[in-house]
C-alpha cells in the first residue's frame, strides 16, 4: 500500500531536478543559438533591444582576457584572473598624468559613486606604460614644481581615487591595444565581465548619458 502511495511523489521529484537540471542547459543553448544567429548576420541585436546608446560600441570588440599585466608595475596579473566585473578604463601614456589623464579620473570616479547599488558590481582601471611610481602629474595646482618628486602621483591615487586599480603594459602593447580601439585620448572605455573591451565613451558626453548606458548594461548582464 504505502509503495502505491510514495511512486507518484517521487515521479513528481524527479521531474521537479530534472526541470531544475534542465534551466541552465536549456540557457546555455539558447544564448548559443543567439550568439551563432547575431555573428552570422541574421540577427541585428543593438537594433532589435532598441538600445539608444550614448557610447560607441567598439565594432569588433577587443578582447584583454589573456593579456598579462603588471599591477602597480611590479606583480603580473593576467586579466581572466581578476574579479568578474565590469570595468572603467582610462589610458595614460608617458610620465604624466595631464589635465585629459585627471578629468577622465575625475569622471569615472563620479560616475562610479553615482551607479548606487551598481557600484560593487563595477571596478575602474588606469591602463598606462609607465609605473604609477614614476608618473608625475601635470596640473600645477597639484604639484607644486616642473619637476615633483617620484611616487607623488602614486600617492595621490590611493588618496582621491581609492579601489582604482593601475595596470601596466610596455608602451608598443599598449599602442597597439589602444589603436584597434581608438587612437583618440580623450576617451575611456567600458570592459566587459569576460573581459572585452565593447564600448568607448566620449570626454564630452553627459554623464547622465553615460550612468545611463551604464545602468543598460548592468541590466541585462549576469554578472
Amino acid at each position: 500500500m504505502s509503495r502505491v502511495e510514495v511512486a507518484p511523489q517521487q515521479r513528481q521529484g524527479r521531474r521537479v531536478l530534472l526541470l531544475i537540471a534542465g534551466i541552465p542547459i536549456a540557457t546555455m543553448l539558447a544564448a548559443t543559438g543567439l550568439w551563432w544567429t547575431v555573428d552570422a548576420g541574421y540577427l541585428n541585436a543593438v537594433d532589435r533591444l532598441g538600445t539608444a546608446n550614448h557610447g560607441d560600441l567598439i565594432t569588433p570588440p577587443r578582447s584583454v582576457s589573456d593579456m598579462v599585466f603588471l599591477h602597480e608595475g611590479v606583480a603580473e596579473v593576467v586579466w581572466r584572473d581578476l574579479p568578474v566585473k565590469w570595468r572603467l578604463v582610462v589610458v595614460q601614456r608617458g610620465n604624466t598624468c595631464d589635465a585629459v589623464c585627471e578629468k577622465q579620473l575625475y569622471q569615472t570616479r563620479q560616475i562610479h559613486v553615482a551607479l548606487g547599488k551598481d557600484f560593487n558590481r563595477v571596478d575602474r582601471v588606469l591602463l598606462s606604460d609607465t609605473p604609477p611610481d614614476a608618473v608625475f602629474l601635470g596640473n600645477a595646482g597639484l604639484v607644486q614644481s616642473d619637476k615633483p618628486a617620484s611616487g607623488v602621483f602614486a600617492q595621490w591615487l590611493a588618496r582621491e581615487h581609492r579601489g582604482l586599480m593601475p595596470l601596466t603594459l610596455p608602451p608598443a602593447t599598449l599602442d597597439d591595444l589602444a589603436l584597434k580601439v581608438s587612437a583618440l585620448p580623450s576617451q575611456w572605455y567600458v570592459v566587459d565581465p569576460a573581459g572585452w573591451i565593447m564600448m568607448r565613451m566620449s570626454d564630452d558626453l553627459n554623464y547622465k548619458d553615460v550612468i545611463s548606458d551604464l545602468k543598460f548594461l548592468l541590466k541585462h548582464s549576469g554578472a
